[in-house]
């Protein structure tokens, strides 16, 4: 394609976030991109969570509710995936696929990651005011939402395979004005 692997592009006014995952290319659209911010914002509520990111399996920074600031977002996306491919190799030893749910327990604070519709991944930083058991619902719910809305990505992506290839270097330029 016209773009490396893991590359961020934002179209117009919309949200047009190209990024090549581990089973292909898929464009995400703004309507999905807004209903993925609406489930984030709902589990960032219910969860009592600090913040949460939605991140592609490659390390990309996807979507993120919460207060980010303080947080080095892209190294966050990268490690995120990378511990959810080094516990992919582990799993792999005693014979899983991969463990879809990893936890971490910090003296303040904790990260619960899970991996969902295969492709993407969702880290929810949360405090004390919350629990894992709480944590491990709301993202149960929000993570039924997000495979329904990425179902909805990959038909569209599927729809018009031309999508990306056919920008220009001027149509690039364009968006920098």
């Amino acid at each position: 394609g016209a773009a490396g692997g893991g590359s961020l592009f934002l179209f117009g006014g919309e949200y047009g976030i190209f990024s090549t995952m581990s089973h292909g290319n898929f464009i995400l659209r703004e309507p999905e991109y807004e209903s993925f911010l609406s489930i984030l914002r709902r589990l960032l509520a219910d969860a009592s969570a600090k913040v949460v990111f939605l991140v592609d399996k490659n390390g990309t920074l996807l979507a993120s509710a919460g207060d980010a600031v303080g947080f080095d977002t892209t190294s966050l996306a990268s490690l995120a995936a990378g511990n959810i491919a080094a516990t992919g190799g582990l799993a792999s030893l005693i014979g899983e696929k991969e463990f879809s749910i990893l936890f971490h327990e910090g003296e303040r604070d904790n990260m619960h990651l899970s991996v969902v519709a295969e492709r993407l991944i969702l880290v929810v930083v949360f405090g004390r005011r919350s629990s894992v058991g709480l944590v491990r619902l709301r993202v149960r719910q929000a993570s039924t939402r997000l495979t329904a809305v990425m179902a909805v990505a990959l038909a569209a992506s599927d729809a018009e395979p031309e999508g990306i290839e056919e920008l220009t270097e001027a149509d690039i330029e364009s968006l920098f004005r």
